[in-house]
């Protein structure tokens, strides 16, 4: 698996983004989805990733910062082709090392509450995230859970 950051511009990607966000708004009332557009993702403050392997994507994912020494990971997509692969394991890790490397003491992310979310929310608790409480410009939303990660 070949991780790069990725402009944004390429078919596939905007294709999995799309995807993305149909899904994000199928499993969360409106007003409880954070997910990114593409021009949130484009933004100075976010680095965005794709995973690829053989020329086919089978994931992405991106770090927002939010200050000098606080990341939020952003945009966590696996291709439902490439579903428990270990894409979404390595991506994170992929992240999580590139926020160490920036200096931030910590990682933070929000995901949804639902049933549709837990395998996102085991996956982060597995890689030693924990949850908490809202961060930089969230509020508590029943439909919301945060989990942080101590760098």
């Amino acid at each position: 698996m070949h991780i790069k950051v990725d402009d944004l511009t390429g078919p596939e990607v905007i294709g999995l983004l799309e995807e993305h966000l149909r899904s994000m708004f199928e499993h969360s009332p409106p007003e409880s989805v954070h997910a990114l557009d593409l021009t949130g993702l484009k933004k100075p403050e976010v680095t965005f990733w794709s995973a690829w392997e053989d020329g086919e994507l089978l994931g992405c994912g991106a770090l927002k910062e939010l200050d000098a020494a606080h990341g939020e990971l952003k945009s966590m997509r696996t291709s439902s082709r490439h579903l428990r692969k270990g894409v979404a394991s390595r991506m994170v890790a992929h992240i999580v090392e590139e926020a160490g490397r920036r200096g931030y003491r910590r990682i933070s992310l929000e995901t949804g509450s639902m049933a549709y979310f837990e395998p996102a929310q085991r996956l982060y608790a597995r890689i030693g995230f924990r949850y908490c409480g809202p961060f930089a410009d969230y509020v508590e939303d029943p439909n919301s859970v945060f989990m942080t990660k101590e760098l």
